[in-house]
């Protein structure tokens, strides 16, 4: 139960800190986060997904200006869904290694010591840390422990989202690509799961619309801003 209520834990931080610092922070620029907890986010992905933010916030921000065209790394009408829910996170490998598009896209990011020094040149190097990490608390377990956590963003972020999310789903609005929005309760995904939403309004750092509809992300970002850990800057698009 422990290894259960730990691996939930760890796998919901991974997904708020892509939702909140990665996604509606870095590549859409609705949120300033405390220097303490960008950096902890920062650091976490680097221990849980060995994602650089520059290439991570350049291949969003593509999507968008590409969405469901030919351009987009990884839209589901242009590689096909089963490519894109089974093979996203090579489709994202793939794009990373387009320098040009990367610094064209990824202006804007993180370029301290620790990005140059570490968390890009060793992005590797975090996720066996992590392996370490996991071993040391649950012995043979941690691998499985592992296991889970490697295949929690390019399962549900890269598999879900880039392909379900552009495939099947409800729309609450009509926007220029095939967005979905999967489940009016963003809790598995932090809010992403209301796609279709995003793409209707990019800078809008609150992912709900409905009455009924959900968002998690939103939820931390709102305690985030009580504490003084978090500032909305897009206050008009809420």
């Amino acid at each position: 139960m422990n290894i259960l209520i730990y691996t939930l834990i760890v796998t919901h931080i991974t997904i708020v800190c892509v939702t909140l610092f990665l996604h509606r922070g870095q590549a859409h620029k609705g949120i300033v986060f405390h220097p303490i907890l960008a950096h902890f986010m920062r650091f976490w992905l680097w221990l849980t997904t060995g994602m650089v933010t520059k290439q991570w916030v350049a291949i969003h921000r593509k999507h968008h200006a590409f969405s469901d065209k030919e351009g987009d790394p990884h839209s589901p009408h242009v590689y096909g869904i089963w490519r894109v829910f089974f093979k996203g996170a090579g489709l994202y490998h793939n794009a990373s290694k387009d320098t040009d598009m990367i610094n064209k896209f990824g202006v804007g990011t993180p370029n301290d010591w620790m990005e140059r020094n570490i968390y890009t040149p060793h992005s590797r190097l975090g996720i066996l840390l992590m392996l370490v990490i996991d071993c040391l608390f649950f012995g043979p377990w941690g691998f499985i422990v592992w296991g889970v956590q490697m295949i929690w963003i390019p399962f549900w972020a890269a598999g879900v989202i880039n392909g379900i999310g552009h495939w099947w789903g409800y729309r609450n609005t009509e926007t220029r690509d095939q967005s979905t929005n999967l489940l009016p309760w963003g809790i598995i995904v932090g809010g992403e799961e209301l796609h279709n939403n995003h793409h209707m309004n990019p800078a809008r750092p609150k992912l709900s619309l409905k009455w009924y509809e959900f968002d998690i992300g939103w939820m931390w970002l709102k305690l985030f801003s009580l504490v003084g850990l978090a500032e909305i800057v897009r206050l008009d698009t809420v």
